[in-house]
This record gives structure tokens, sequence and C-alpha cells, in this order.
């Protein structure tokens, strides 16, 4: 299920006009950040963008799922990401909007970047030891 690199430059392509994005790669995936916020991943061939309660509708309406894996008990469904519909990866304008959006709702559910750092001192003096930042 890793991100193809040609399936990767294509989707940054299309986000040009969105501004600079920067990309990390994890667990076969891409992320894709504007900024310091992460707002769409990349796995397989498929661009995913982050939402929340209010944004997650007109993606199902579209016939879209969440982002999922399989582990050994069983499928895990990520709400927070949902696959970008084609029509609206194919309209520079409409992917802009949902670009900008995603980002918006990446933004605002993001933890500060102090509470992170203190919870990662916190896991490596072993004061936590399953929570995830």
């Amino acid at each position: 299920m890793s991100a193809s690199a040609e399936y990767t430059e294509y989707v940054l392509e299309l986000l040009e006009p969105i501004g600079p994005v920067r990309i990390s790669r994890f667990f076969g995936g891409v992320g894709i950040s504007h900024g310091l916020v992460q707002f769409a991943m990349i796995m397989g061939n498929s661009l995913y963008f982050v939402v929340n309660d209010n944004t997650r509708q007109k993606y199902e309406e579209a016939g879209m799922t969440a982002f999922s894996y399989a582990t050994k008990k069983g499928r895990v469904q990520v709400r927070k990401y949902f696959e970008l519909p084609e029509e609206v990866l194919t309209d520079a304008e409409k992917l802009r909007l949902w670009a900008s959006e995603s980002i918006q709702v990446a933004a605002n559910t993001q933890k500060p970047i102090k509470t992170l750092h203190r919870t990662r001192q916190k896991r490596r003096a072993g004061y936590l030891s399953h929570v995830s930042p």
C-alpha cells in the first residue's frame, strides 16, 4: 500500500496553487503539510484529506470512505482522513477549496507544539507508556 513516486509527484503538481507544501514519508505513505500543518496523506494511489464532523458529510455524500488498514484483530478506520473524490482532484478550483478547508480543519485540531513536546519528554522519562501524541 505504499505511495508511488509518480502519483505523489502528480498530486504535488495539482496542489501547487495552494502554495508551498512539503512531504514526509511514513509507513509506506506520504504526509503532505502546508506550513506546520499536515492536512493530507497519500496511501497507495489515493489522496486523503483531514476532515472533521462538519466536513466529513460531503465526502460521504460523494461516496468516499475513511482511510482504513488491516490488523490481526480486524480492519481499523481512521475517520480523520477521507479519500478525495476524483472529480475534486481533477478540478483545480474545487481542489483549491477542499485543500484550504482541510488545512483549516487540520490547523484547528492540531495539538499545540508545546503539548507534543511535553508528552514526548514524559514518555522518554517513563511517565507515559501508551499515550500517542
